[in-house]
């Protein structure tokens, strides 16, 4: 394989948060803990045949929406930037590797998302999730401590989730995220596991460097920062975004829904959500309406006219008829 080649599969990744996953063995966790939380009815009448089709399209699987808990600490980002100018002060040309202002998150679990149905079915999932979510942590807070600075196979660099009590809630509230959109027939987290971690820099985003010798994160780049503090995050949200749509004016992911986590932030912001999944649902429907009225009143108007056009002649007819025997 050319490096031309690998260069624009690398390209093709570009700002995709699921690119960190593909690369297997450095990022893998096996025997994440799995719980039994009940399933509602509506999942248990997931259509087969949707399955299926999934199925079938699985070989040509390309994620395209993502749920993230976005990085809000001052003091983590605050580190990462530092982390970022220390290594162009090494090596400029890396400018464009580096994850940008306000993207910093963890990639909870990606999926694909085919169409704006598929979309409001996404964010019912994510409302779904809440319960469960709350039912993992139990009132308590999750709280996530960034320390230390590791790569994926030399492409991606990223900050370490410290090891600790948090580890466990987060892989089971990522199963239940998992199965919550699974069984609503979606392609969602296939065969990929989750290691949860902070990007800040891909060499996917500038595949240019690959033809000038730049192939890999010089761990020299970075060995001041290996076991670096960045501070801790309170997990208050979890965001479903796109990887393709435009990114909001604060750099972050353009979003579709948001959960809060948390008592403290109550549950207003949830019942906003609630709203703008029911209008979005209505408009829909509406959209629909019309649509398919006009497609009836159109099929109903072609042999209505030809059939009013004959009855229109025949009146002419018999008019003409009464005028001559007038």
């Amino acid at each position: 394989m050319s490096e031309e080649f690998e260069a624009d599969a690398m390209d093709s990744l570009k700002d995709m948060p699921f690119a960190t996953i593909d690369i297997k063995d450095d990022c893998e966790i096996t025997d994440a803990p799995h719980i039994n939380l009940e399933r509602s009815k509506e999942n248990e009448r997931i259509s087969k045949d949707q399955i299926k089709k999934r199925k079938k399209k699985q070989k040509g699987y390309q994620p395209n929406y993502f749920l993230s808990i976005p990085i809000t600490n001052k003091e983590i980002t605050r580190g990462i930037k530092i982390l970022q100018n220390a290594i162009l002060q090494q090596d400029e040309r890396l400018a464009k590797a580096m994850t940008s202002d306000g993207s910093f998150h963890i990639t909870l679990l990606v999926m694909q998302l085919l169409n704006e149905d598929e979309v409001n079915l996404g964010i019912g999932a994510l409302l779904e999730l809440k319960p469960f979510v709350e039912e993992i942590l139990q009132g308590k807070e999750l709280i996530l401590p960034f320390q230390g600075v590791d790569t994926f196979g030399n492409q991606v660099g990223f900050v370490k989730l410290a090891e600790g009590h948090h580890i466990n809630p987060l892989l089971e509230i990522a199963e239940a995220a998992k199965r919550t959109f699974q069984e609503k027939g979606f392609m969602a987290g296939e065969n990929r596991s989750f290691k949860p971690h902070l990007t800040f820099m891909k060499l996917s985003r500038t595949p240019w460097l690959r033809r000038k010798g730049v192939k890999k994160i010089d761990p020299k780049f970075y060995e001041k920062f290996i076991s670096h503090t960045f501070g801790e995050e309170m997990v208050h949200r979890i965001d479903l975004c796109s990887m393709l749509k435009k990114k909001q004016s604060n750099g972050y992911y353009h979003c579709e829904s948001s959960i809060v986590i948390g008592a403290k932030n109550g549950g207003e912001p949830d019942d906003a959500e609630l709203l703008r999944l029911s209008k979005r649902l209505v408009e829909n429907a509406v959209l629909k309406a019309v649509q398919q009225y006009l497609e009836e009143t159109q099929s109903r108007g072609k042999p209505a006219d030809g059939s009013s056009g004959k009855a229109r002649a025949a009146d002419r007819g018999g008019a003409d008829g009464d005028q001559s025997g007038r």
